[in-house]
């Protein structure tokens, strides 16, 4: 399997729930996803320039990339940076060991600090 045949396209659809009865921002992204759906850093490392976010909010569209930054508790954490150096990054809580799947669900830490849950609407070849 080539390294391009790893590339995934992933939407994930906010959550809203009890604390939060009001939808957040939907993202779709793409990433290196192995077998299992979870992302692949060495892939990730080779094909950074092609994995991007697009932020859908009430109708605005902001874009960025998926980036990898030291740090958190595996040693490093996977991010949607929109600016980079803005300090505008939103973190993907454990996306180093979620498997991105249909159904599954996530959970992304926006600016603010603030958690949100996301369901995993599709995964497609990108």
């Amino acid at each position: 399997m080539t390294k391009r045949a790893q590339l995934s396209h992933v939407r994930l659809a906010a959550a809203p729930g009890p604390q939060e009865p009001q939808a957040g921002p939907d993202y779709d992204f793409v990433a290196p996803l192995d077998p299992q759906g979870r992302i692949d850093v060495e892939v990730w490392k080779d094909e950074r320039a092609l994995c991007f976010v697009h932020r859908l909010e009430g109708g605005t569209t902001r874009h960025g990339l998926l980036v990898h930054r030291p740090g958190g508790v595996g040693g490093a954490y996977w991010a949607f940076d929109y600016e980079p150096g803005s300090g505008d990054e939103e973190a993907g809580h454990r996306f180093e060991s979620h498997a991105f799947t249909p159904g599954a669900y996530a959970s992304v830490r926006d600016v603010d600090g603030d958690m949100r849950t996301y369901r995993v609407v599709s995964v497609k070849p990108a």
